[in-house]
């Protein structure tokens, strides 16, 4: 039996099952972790239809424009029973400028730190300056190199890959990235050459996941590069760089941790278009994937609806949640004054989760991000017994009883933690209980077991009237 709390039915607890509760939970092999296979290449030659294809999913951001890739974003991926992380990367060019200059180096980053390349090149177009020179470095690296002639969709442009061997990469793979011609033959001498394991150790144990989320030009990518010690994110003061989730795996105070940059979330997914809206959809899912997320607020503006409602989407998501207020080395005093008058106007319903006040321009108080982050996930992570549940609300129930509705005040007859990650607790009571009620017992429920950092879910089940049918 299965009913709902609105239709007045008994909920029988026996016949109760908990669903997932949209937790990540990373399977992570003892024996290290896997091999990184890095797709390079130039601006606009399939790098990312061509990393779709690996995963046999839409992941990466995809448009027929160059340049929408811009960070070097991973992947877990699976051919033949072997797992191996596939690396998307921007398009690299040797003698880039600006912007583009900083997504070149992402793909120099990406092709030193893998343990396997594909250089895609662009068979129609044939073999350019810029192919000419990444095999160069290839050659060097002393790495597996996989040369993708992509854009073959035919047996008549085969004729065309010959030409690739100029490269001094061995024969060319003729591939379509876009109609899956030739991937299985590629994936199966890539996955041959992979060492068992990453030759970077990522160290033992599974890596927490942490999502970085914020507007645009938050600061996350800065944030990101601080705590990595290096460039990990593109990073440029030109709002919106950021398109794609990128995963870092960082060292901080002796543990691994698995941070996840995204792209600034706008006020609606519908004022997105093109990759920006598939980069808004990412980035819903890298904080569905996390299981704590540092939400990035800019100190030195006031609080904006934006900053609400990447807030709220975050606690709906159920995840753990801590507060940075960047750019703290921008915030005067008077500024300072009108912050926490926003923050206890605005943020009030927020005042459980863990606040820092940090700079990544200058690092400030950034080591104060892990104490924080491990609250966070300790309170996520918690279970009260059923026993010293009941024995609390039997005394939060004896001294302020549930508000009456039509002249009969409900009873609450026993509560049982359903889940963790978040905590869920589910209540069976004679009569519906009010939503302010509900938001009392979260806050006595806090007040004794703490929870900082962690949302608070409680559900109701309501017994059926007495004589009701029972059904199922």
């Amino acid at each position: 039996m299965s009913t709902s709390e609105s239709d007045g039915t008994w909920f029988d607890e026996t016949d109760w099952e908990i669903g997932e509760d949209g937790g990540f939970d990373a399977n992570v092999e003892d024996s290290g972790p896997p091999p990184v296979v890095a797709v390079v290449g130039r601006p606009n030659v399939g790098k990312s239809t061509l990393v779709n294809r690996i995963l046999g999913r839409r992941e990466a951001v995809v448009q027929d424009l160059p340049g929408v890739t811009r960070d070097r974003v991973s992947y877990d991926a699976l051919w033949t029973g072997r797992h191996f992380v596939v690396q998307d990367t921007g398009g690299w060019e040797p003698d880039a400028k600006g912007l583009q200059q900083l997504v070149a180096e992402q793909a120099a980053v990406a092709m030193r730190t893998a343990d396997a390349v594909i250089l895609v090149v662009d068979t129609v177009v044939g073999a350019t300056a810029g192919d000419e020179a990444a095999a160069k470095i290839l050659r060097r690296s002393g790495k597996p190199v996989f040369l993708a002639a992509n854009k073959v969709d035919s047996e008549r442009a085969e004729a065309d890959a010959a030409a690739l061997w100029s490269l001094g990469l061995g024969e060319p793979f003729t591939v379509s990235a876009l109609h899956g011609r030739g991937v299985a033959d590629l994936l199966d001498e890539v996955v041959a050459k992979l060492p068992e394991v990453a030759e970077v150790s990522a160290g033992s144990g599974g890596p927490r996941r942490v999502a970085l989320v914020g507007k645009p030009n938050v600061g996350k990518s800065s944030l990101l590069n601080r705590l990595a010690g290096d460039e990990r994110s593109v990073v440029h003061d030109v709002a919106g760089t950021t398109v794609d989730p990128v995963d870092s795996l960082i060292e901080m105070d002796g543990k691994i941790w698995r941070f996840v940059d995204t792209a600034g979330l706008r006020r609606k997914v519908g004022q997105a278009s093109g990759h920006e809206f598939y980069a808004s959809v990412r980035t819903h899912g890298a904080i569905d994937a996390a299981e704590v997320v540092i939400v990035l607020v800019d100190s030195s503006q006031p609080l904006t609806e934006q900053d609400q409602r990447v807030i709220s989407m975050v606690v709906e998501a159920g995840r753990a949640v801590v507060l940075a207020y960047n750019k703290w080395d921008l915030v005067d005093e008077d500024r300072r004054y009108l912050l926490d008058k926003e923050i206890d106007r605005d943020m009030a319903r927020l005042a459980w989760a863990p606040r820092v006040n940090i700079s990544a321009k200058t690092g400030r108080a950034v080591q104060k991000l892990v104490p924080a982050l491990e609250t966070s996930l300790a309170s996520w992570d918690t279970r009260i017994s059923t026993g010293q549940l009941n024995s609390w609300l039997k005394e939060v129930v004896a001294a302020t009883p549930p508000p009456a509705r039509s002249g009969r005040a409900p009873r609450i007859l026993f509560a049982t933690q359903a889940t963790a990650r978040p905590p869920t607790f589910v209540l069976f009571s004679t009569g519906f209980l009010e939503a302010g009620y509900r938001r009392f017992l979260e806050r006595r429920l806090r007040e004794t077991f703490g929870f900082e950092g962690s949302p608070i879910r409680i559900n109701v089940r309501v017994r059926e009237k007495r004589g009701a049918k029972r059904t199922r």
